[in-house]
């Protein structure tokens, strides 16, 4: 559980979504030429195996070539994806990395993570919080005829309107939201009736694996994708809890590895090349691609899984895929000058540096295109451990706040409460929490808005948000010190971007 939202994510200012785009590779000439490798082929190796992304030109005799010269130097190919150039393999030659950079036709490459690969990261903030059997009756004791068993605890949807949007228009299943992350229980009652089975996959590793169930979590502990999933689309069903868009469809793509729990680069590509070809219209990225939280465009190996995230991502969105990431739970001004990285890389031993979050980015947060969301708690407030900064933050949205904004509900849980594997429910909080709720919105959308491409969607989102503006004061454990300072004025800021979503104006 690593990398889910308790990793942070970073948005994208217009200067830095022109020098990331320039940077990696797509206008003519940047990429790096050599002659032909004319070396024997490797035979032997000494190093640990490791995963690599290799990015090429698409076409066919490029990309060929390459395949010859990664053979050559000790790699074996996993997959190719040529729509966007990139080819994911597997070598344990220590030279794999710098010898495939000069071969030519390689526009970047390098490995996608630091320790070697084992046979066969998410942005929630603390452990799950299940609720009970008797808190679970208290709450029921609160229901209203209109509303589900436990929507009495469900303040988030009430803060966004969702419980009034859903009367009017609760989505179209023609609309699916594919869920990115640790798998997602498609057996759970509130879930069955809303997932889309031939939109789900398991693309850890790199390559699709469609078989019946393979979307599921591992075990019981890797509930985040679950949760996620029920925020954006549980079923008004008269069972448990209620999602913002009820009435659209849920997929899971799950891309956790099963030893670790990490996100790595491979299957977050597989991810988004396979939620595209298989039409969904959004998906929901509560993670950071591991093994950097940050990965800076002067080291080539992190230059390498920025380059290929963002083809697949750019692929998607050109198919018409609006993506929705969660901006991460540092508590980190992402337009500031200098950040201190000491989680990464998160697959072997960190090492503490100073990065420039406009030269160094959150993958998938900080990538052209990606709507980044910060999260709130019951006060619309930002909460106390999400991520910000002005010009990055695209929208907020409810993601819970145990600490400071404790909502008037029966159990009193600033958190959000959702499905969980095995027909629970739970509480968590993270912007983990607050991307779901903003993709539920935008599905809700995209069903008023069925041709609505990726850009427009992203402009009525963030027309129809609510922006509270910058507090007077944002010292929450008043200890006389501003935890965060928010810049911007009542239009756009860096707290809540262009305002919190509001699912009732995103259905009139």
């Amino acid at each position: 559980m690593a990398h889910l939202r308790s990793r942070r994510r970073l948005a994208l200012a217009v200067p830095v979504v022109l020098s990331l785009t320039a940077s990696l590779g797509f206008i003519p000439g940047v990429a790096t030429a050599a002659a032909p490798q004319s070396a024997p082929a490797v035979t032997a190796a000494d190093g640990p195996n490791l995963a690599y992304v290799v990015n090429t030109k698409t076409d066919r005799r490029t990309i060929e070539s390459v395949k010859k010269a990664i053979a050559k130097a000790g790699g074996t190919v996993v997959t190719t994806y040529a729509k966007i150039g990139v080819i994911v393999v597997h070598s344990a030659n220590p030279e794999f990395g710098p010898k495939i950079r000069t071969t030519r036709g390689v526009q970047s490459a390098g490995a996608t993570r630091t320790t070697p690969l084992t046979a066969a990261g998410t942005t929630d903030e603390g452990a799950a919080d299940y609720l009970s059997a008797a808190e679970a009756a208290k709450v029921k004791a609160a229901a209203t005829p209109e509303s589900e068993p436990l929507e009495a605890d469900q303040w988030d949807l009430r803060a966004i309107g969702a419980d009034k949007a859903a009367k009017i228009n609760p989505g179209s299943k023609k609309v699916t939201v594919a869920v990115i992350d640790t798998g997602v229980d498609d057996t759970h009652p509130d879930l069955a009736p809303n997932f889309s089975a031939k939109q789900s996959a398991n693309c850890v590793g790199g390559v699709a694996d469609t078989s019946e169930g393979a979307w599921r979590p591992y075990t019981a502990e890797d509930y985040h994708g679950t949760h996620v999933a029920g925020e954006i689309a549980a079923a008004r069903n008269g069972i448990g809890v209620a999602g913002v868009a009820p009435g659209v469809k849920v997929s899971g793509i799950k891309v956790s590895d099963p030893d670790n729990g990490l996100f790595y680069p491979e299957s977050v590509v597989c991810a988004f090349v396979f939620a595209a070809d298989h039409g969904v219209e959004i998906t929901n990225n509560s993670y950071y691609v591991d093994p950097w939280l940050y990965n800076c465009m002067n080291d080539p190996d992190q230059k390498a899984i920025v380059d290929a995230v963002n083809r697949a991502q750019q692929y998607a969105t050109k198919k018409g895929t609006l993506h929705l990431a969660s901006a991460g739970n540092s508590n980190h001004d992402l337009d500031s000058d200098a950040i201190v990285d000491d989680t990464s890389p998160d697959d072997s031993t960190p090492v503490s540096r100073t990065i420039d979050p406009h030269e160094c980015f959150d993958v998938p947060t900080q990538l052209p295109g990606i709507v980044t969301v910060s999260a709130t708690g019951v006060q619309n407030l930002k909460s106390y451990y999400s991520t910000y900064g002005k010009g990055v933050i695209d929208i907020a949205a409810p993601g819970g706040d145990r600490l400071y904004q404790i909502p008037d509900t029966p159990s009193k849980n600033g958190r959000i409460l959702s499905t969980m594997p095995n027909n629970q429910y739970g509480f968590l909080q993270g912007t983990s929490m607050a991307s779901p709720h903003a993709a539920g919105v935008a599905a809700l959308l995209k069903s008023e808005h069925p041709w609505a491409s990726p850009a427009q969607l992203q402009a009525l989102l963030k027309a129809q948000a609510d922006n509270p503006g910058c507090p007077d004061s944002y010292d929450q454990d008043g200890n006389g010190t501003q935890d965060a300072n928010c810049e911007g004025g009542k239009r756009v800021n860096g707290f809540y971007g262009f305002g919190i979503v509001n699912a009732l104006k995103a259905v009139k």
